[in-house]
């Protein structure tokens, strides 16, 4: 996988200062007792005890502080699922462990704080550039596993890599996507199997 960082949002103020991280902690705790929607920079401020000046210095928006926040959590899951993927001898194994790993962290970063889940869903929703990088590393992630697949054998080589891997990422996406994931908890647990299989058989030589 690239190692290379996209970044999600300008930084403001020292990127390095601990204040930055200070902000970002407060946040969290704040959206996710009173929920991201009903809080201002103001009320961040006064549950700091900076001014609301002083915020905008390190972040330009309440949604800067959201794509931060939102970035962590992506972060999370993507090191999981790498993590998952690595420890997969074979690249049938590692589609079969991507997908349930993916699956696994999603649902409990998204939903184990309801408030939380609301700076997850604006976010899908609009499109921050958080969830742009994350949905191009997943991607890029998947692709080298195909095309390890093809290299071993494993994997057909006539449709083109970059068709093949959109293709199966569209089958990932509502198991990534909160908004999508919240219409799925009846099939939760036995999704990613079936899915794996059905693909890996759609990839057989």
């Amino acid at each position: 996988m690239k190692n290379t960082d996209t970044p999600t949002m300008p930084a403001r103020g020292p990127a390095d200062h601990d204040v930055r991280d200070q902000i970002v902690v407060a946040a969290t705790e704040h959206f996710s007792r009173y929920g991201y929607a009903k809080t201002t920079v103001s009320d961040l401020a006064k549950a700091i005890g900076f001014s609301k000046a002083y915020i905008y210095k390190f972040f330009e928006s309440k949604q800067a502080i959201g794509e931060m926040i939102c970035t962590n959590c992506l972060r999370e899951i993507e090191a999981e699922v790498s993590a998952a993927v690595a420890s997969a001898d074979t690249p049938p194994e590692k589609l079969r462990r991507m997908l349930k790993a993916a699956t696994e962290a999603s649902l409990r970063l998204f939903f184990q704080d309801r408030k939380l889940y609301e700076i997850a869903a604006s976010a899908a929703t609009e499109r921050w550039q958080a969830v742009l990088v994350y949905e191009e590393r997943i991607q890029t992630l998947l692709k080298d596993v195909l095309l390890e697949g093809r290299q071993t054998g494993d994997f057909e080589r006539k449709t083109p890599l970059d068709e093949t891997t959109m293709s199966i990422y569209l089958v990932m996406r509502p198991y990534l996507n909160p908004l999508l994931l919240q219409y799925s908890f009846d099939y939760i647990e036995d999704a990613p199997m079936h899915l794996s299989s059905l693909v890996l058989r759609s990839l057989s030589p």
